[in-house]
């Protein structure tokens, strides 16, 4: 596996050297570091264009050193606090390089930012004529050969609904994409039928290949300067590539990866292995599509195939029961949604598996021998695409299958887990460090990972160790807000420990007793589900401000309400931690009930706090307090982000000033006055 490259004159810089501007000065500087410099200046593009723009230390500096990196190849890693302006940092000399550049965001609200709002800022400060796309994933996109396939079928209630509305879409649309349908449920399980994903893509082979919204995305992609995608679309796309079809991202070599903290649990997720109730549906149903299709040229084959589909689902039916009755006897429903499993725990399911197995390779041969009549006797020609792709589905799932069952790669940690309605088998890589550098950063000549929390103890040992990168330039700039006269630090007194019984109502009333001086307009971040709905109730009878609770509404919606409803509070756990961005007075306090320490009993968590520990590592500081540290920073990141924003920060675990670790968290986060009194946080207020 090669070596990521390091960055010829690179230093490694503290905040000193930062303030005083000797970043902008340091190393080699050529025609692109020129024009950043002179882009960012006083009186340079951006201030003659941007209303209120003002050149900033930390920004410029920043801007320097991705010129650099882009001019002369390497990695960069860049911490940059808020209020850095990080997003134009990077930027500008992506544009000035005339390189192409791919930009990877940890979230859909920043990756529309950079499009709408950044992008055409750019175009009209810079005077460079570029091209830029914005790509989401392909689920995202309406495949219009399988809107065909499901036209012709019918009958279920959301067909009959929502058909003609995608149809009539489908007809004006230019992108495709189901943003655009404004009255489509977010979670429409009906869109799976017709969205165009890498499962069910025929490739060149597919009738609709040229008009595809897919292909043309891609060619819009090919043809452009900036391609803005997610690390979701990142990690799928470098996923597939070694495979003939899904891969949408052209090549770059030049990569930014902003919100890079997101990266290693994105990496997990999508170099892992799963088998699922609905992977299966949905490999049924596309079956039971053909059989029924003018594809097919006999009834004899129909049934056949329609056989062979009734056959999987008994299988995967005994299955996936077998699998949830090995597993939910060790399984505490109160907080997990998933458990871990070996090949001791798989034993019980192995004559079911063996079983799905067979029907999986049955109809394996049923589809083959259909291809295989077309071919010989010149048959209808229409359905070779289809039931090769249909192949393809089922070899995989089938490989997938035995390879789960197997339960014994030592790389990868194994669990089962529960989610709504279906039930998943998975496997996860336990140290990706090797998959970012082999399939995301060696492939590029220059790669830029940065955040607003990327350092742990003034250090990017932790990231650095995570992701695999051993050779990199790096930098830290510290937050352009003024945290002592906009923030103060509330610490309760006297709180339980929060692994104790009476914890859940010490934080109620705590709860009650902030907001009750913030005047709501607050978020309260949990760790967990169970104390968010223990909490919930007694702040709901004592207070009258309008709460919100996370999943009683689609995220972006929650946010919508949020922000348009004066004195509102609301109640959420991780998915709200980061990526929220609310300005003003709407959100003047963020509380956090306990240090958010991933739960040793979580699989993958488990799993590599086994590893280090295996090696002779110090799992819980090198790994857990990191991670936690991180996140906690990224929770309390919400609250203050322009420079009028003013608030409370409240962090309601008693274990920040009792245990040796405390410290450690204390020293990440803003320099904000502590306060342990609740008159303080009033009197801060009204102020």
């Amino acid at each position: 596996m090669p070596e990521v490259p390091p960055v010829p004159g690179a230093s490694h810089l503290n905040d000193a050297d930062v303030a005083s501007g000797t970043l902008a000065q340091t190393g080699a500087r050529g025609p692109l570091a020129d024009r950043v410099a002179a882009a960012f200046a006083t009186g340079g593009a951006l201030a003659r264009t941007l209303p209120g723009f003002e050149a900033r230390a930390g920004q410029a500096a920043m801007a320097a050193a991705v010129a650099r990196v882009i001019d002369q190849g390497g990695v960069l890693l860049a911490e940059a606090g808020t209020g850095t302006g990080k997003t134009l940092a990077y930027l500008v000399p992506a544009v000035l390089s005339g390189q192409r550049v791919l930009v990877s965001t940890g979230t859909k609200n920043l990756q529309e930012q950079i499009f709408f709002k950044d992008i055409p800022t750019l175009r009209a400060s810079l005077n460079v004529a570029f091209q830029a796309t914005y790509m989401k994933g392909r689920g995202n996109y309406l495949c219009l050969h399988r809107l065909e396939r499901v036209s012709e079928q019918g009958g279920e209630m959301a067909h009959d609904v929502f058909l003609p509305i995608i149809r009539a879409w489908a007809a004006q649309t230019v992108t495709g994409d189901k943003a655009e349908i404004e009255d489509l449920p977010e979670d429409l399980a009906f869109w799976n039928e017709v969205a165009a994903t890498a499962d069910t893509c025929l490739g060149t082979e597919c009738p609709y290949y040229d008009p595809c919204f897919v292909t043309q995305m891609r060619q819009r992609a090919a043809e452009s300067d900036i391609v803005i995608v997610n690390h979701h679309l990142l990690c799928a796309d470098a996923a597939v590539r070694q495979n003939a079809y899904g891969e949408v991202i052209p090549a770059c070599h030049q990569l930014v990866i902003d919100e890079a903290h997101q990266l290693e649990d994105v990496v997990t997720q999508y170099f892992g292995v799963a088998v699922s109730t609905y992977r299966i549906e949905g490999l049924a149903k596309d079956v039971e599509g053909l059989a029924g299709s003018d594809a097919v040229d006999s009834a004899r084959t129909g049934e056949a195939l329609v056989r062979a589909v009734g056959s999987l689902r008994d299988c995967a039916r005994s299955f996936f029961g077998a699998l949830a009755a090995a597993h939910r006897q060790s399984r505490d429903a109160r907080t997990d949604d998933r458990v871990r499993a070996t090949d001791a725990s798989l034993e019980p399911v192995g004559e079911s598996a063996s079983r799905l197995a067979g029907a999986l390779a049955v109809l394996e041969s049923t589809l083959s021998e259909i291809t295989g009549g077309n071919t010989a006797d010149g048959g209808n020609p229409a359905s070779l695409p289809e039931s090769a792709a249909l192949i393809r589905r089922t070899r995989d799932i089938l490989d997938d299958l035995r390879f789960l069952t197997r339960a014994d790669d030592p790389l990868y940690v194994y669990f089962v887990e529960f989610r709504a309605k279906g039930l998943f088998l998975r496997a996860c890589p336990i140290d990706v460090s090797g998959l970012v550098k082999e399939r995301l950063l060696s492939p590029m000549r220059a790669a830029i990972l940065t955040s607003a929390t990327l350092s742990v103890d003034g250090s990017f040992g932790y990231i650095r160790d995570r992701l695999g990168i051993s050779e990199a330039s790096e930098i830290r700039l510290p937050s352009e807000f003024d945290f002592r006269r906009q923030a103060v630090l509330y610490l309760p007194p006297h709180m339980p420990d929060p692994r104790s019984a009476a914890f859940p109502m010490a934080a109620a009333r705590e709860v009650v007793a902030i907001l009750t001086r913030t005047r709501g307009r607050a978020f309260v971040l949990f760790t967990s589900y169970a104390t968010l709905r223990a909490v919930l109730p007694a702040v709901e009878m004592a207070l009258d401000y309008p709460i919100l609770v996370q999943g009683t509404a689609p995220r972006s919606l929650l946010l919508e309400r949020f922000r348009a409803t004066p004195q509102s509070v609301l109640f959420a756990t991780s998915s709200f931690w980061q990526g929220v961005d609310v300005a003003g007075e709407a959100l003047s306090c963020v509380i956090v009930d306990k240090l958010p320490f991933a739960s040793p009993a979580e699989p993958v968590t488990a799993a590599r706090i086994d590893a280090l520990r295996e090696a002779g590592r110090q799992p819980f500081d090198e790994y857990q307090v990191p991670l936690a540290i991180l996140a906690l920073q990224q929770g309390l990141g919400r609250l203050i982000r322009h420079r009028q924003d003013r608030g409370v920060l409240a962090v309601l675990d008693p274990r920040l000033r009792t245990k040796r670790y405390g410290r450690r968290f204390l020293s990440s986060l803003p320099d904000a006055a502590v306060v342990q009194n609740l008159a303080d946080i009033e009197g801060f207020l009204i102020v």
